[in-house]
């Protein structure tokens, strides 16, 4: 049986969501009435086409209807495709185009996004607008709240989703998950870190990535309450975590240093106390900010994994472990197997020796739609890649020592140089760019851009307008610095080391 009907079967007046916004009435759902919006979205996308081949792209700020949609797009047996909302019209037209989704489902906040791309998403048949002017919400009471008929062949037990992640190409490309699952796998990991049906599951960060998504639907599927808050605000996240009594939440490092930077007087105002099991993720969490944490929140709360979109949970350091192990991202998840290969193909079998990380596992994505080469180019044998560099001590426990493919993470937002470089690129104005993460103890770290002008005048202000233009602003460079020429190898590859170390070398006294 599905496990939102389960649930809304076992406990149907438990509160299974809670929606609470600064300034707005709460929205709190119990188990029943989720499953009965569920079940009418469900068969709403069924009445006008959706089959196990169709891809439902939603987009969205955290909030109780897309709570609703995640389960609904399962319970269809589609695909989901969450869309981010920062995204600019081009970003959002060539994500909505390639994974060929024929259904939004949309805020309607987002609506001028949607009337901004409409020439370019010409396989898209229908735009579900929900919170707008109320004709979906009239369509969908018509609907029968009975769970939808789906052809036996389709399981909807997981459901299936394609999430897309920026390549080393530029392209986003999306990383398709089957609704295949190793059910020893994921109660192993819910065991290891003490989930129980009695948590409050609290999202902290959007839906659309696979962290907190993938976190909140463990917490329905253990019949949890998840509490979402619909736009960050540390001092409104310490209010959330109070009110409810929230015991779990998944989390970058940026919205966690920004609790803990409060000041002590705004802090005192709140209880912490409930808080059991805090996943620390995203992007590398630095010991001096799991010291802030842990002087703010119960010791023994701070769980840290190491995963991706494509691979899943692959280790945990456990509470105990954060300090006697600083830099660690753990030891293997239950159910995961972990081989490092260094440059020339071999096994790495000697500790404190790097290699590129591969993982075997029943939880790892199927494909990247569209880009089987770059799938194929992934693997090795059964096992797969997202291109990290690891190694591991003598106790077994794993370190990442470089990120995967000059990554940036910036605030728990992964950035790709590739996808800022091919757009700037385009500008009239430069001749040739680089670009890079440098590190900065708020964001861990920001995108800089290495210019060589294409004519005298150019300023740093003219660069970044054109990048605001055509880029989400998390992706635009927080700082320019203009050369004559960039350095290269001999094969012609651009030293981005060489650039972030001449940037971050002292500056001589004048």
């Amino acid at each position: 049986m599905d496990a939102l009907s389960a649930h809304a079967a076992r406990q149907p007046d438990k509160t299974a969501v809670i929606d609470d916004r600064p300034g707005h009435p709460v929205r709190e759902w119990s188990f029943a009435e989720l499953e009965r919006r569920a079940n009418q979205l469900a068969n709403h996308l069924r009445s006008i086409g959706v089959t196990s081949d169709t891809k439902i792209c939603w987009c969205g700020q955290n909030s109780a209807p897309i709570i609703s949609a995640m389960h609904a797009i399962r319970k269809a047996g589609a695909v989901g495709v969450p869309l981010n909302y920062r995204l600019t019209a081009d970003e959002a037209a060539y994500v909505i185009d390639d994974s060929d989704a024929s259904v939004l489902y949309v805020d309607a906040a987002f609506d001028s996004l949607v009337a901004a791309i409409s020439d370019r998403i010409p396989k898209v048949q229908h735009v579900l607008f929900f919170d707008g002017d109320g004709r979906l919400e009239s369509a969908l009471g018509a609907q029968s709240s009975d769970p939808p008929s789906v052809d036996a062949s389709v399981s909807t037990s997981t459901g299936r989703s394609m999430i897309y992640t920026s390549g080393t190409t530029g392209r986003p490309k999306g990383a398709v998950r089957s609704t295949r699952m190793d059910p020893s796998t994921s109660s192993g990991l819910i065991g290891l870190i003490g989930y129980t049906a009695d948590d409050v599951y609290l999202t902290t960060g959007p839906l659309y990535h696979s962290g907190p998504g993938s976190f909140a639907g463990i917490a329905h599927a253990l019949g949890n309450t998840v509490v979402v808050q619909h736009k960050f605000d540390p001092e409104d996240w310490l209010r959330l975590v109070q009110t409810y009594r929230v015991t779990t939440t998944f989390t970058a490092p940026t919205p966690i240093r920004m609790v803990c930077s409060l000041p002590s007087e705004i802090k005192a105002r709140y209880d912490r106390s409930s808080m059991r099991r805090l996943i620390a993720n995203a992007a590398p969490w630095t010991l001096n900010l799991k010291k802030m944490y842990l002087a703010d929140f119960p010791p023994d709360s701070m769980w840290e994994v190491y995963g991706s979109t494509e691979l899943g949970v692959d280790t945990v350091l456990r509470p105990e472990d954060h300090l006697r192990k600083p830099g660690s991202c753990g030891q293997p998840a239950p159910g995961i197997e972990i081989k490092l290969f260094d440059e020339d193909g071999n096994e790495v079998t000697e500790p404190m020796q790097t290699g590129e990380l591969y993982v075997r596992s029943a939880l790892v994505f199927s494909e990247y739609y569209k880009a089987g080469e770059k799938y194929r180019a992934a693997t090795r044998g059964d096992f797969h890649t997202v291109g990290d560099i690891a190694y591991f001590d003598e106790d077994g426990y794993y370190y990442i020592a470089d990120r995967k493919n000059d990554m940036i993470i910036s605030g728990g937002m992964n950035v790709y140089p590739a996808e800022i470089e091919a757009v700037l690129d385009s500008a009239p104005d430069l001749f040739e760019v680089a670009v890079a993460g440098v590190p900065d103890e708020h964001w861990g770290e920001t995108v800089h851009a290495w210019v060589v002008p294409a004519r005298p005048g150019v300023t740093e202000q003219d660069v970044l307008a054109y990048a605001r233009e055509h880029l989400a602003g998390y992706k635009v460079p927080r700082g320019v610095t203009f050369v004559l020429e960039l350095p290269k190898t001999g094969s012609g590859k651009v030293l981005k080391r060489q650039l972030r170390e001449e940037l971050l070398a002292p500056r001589p006294s004048p």
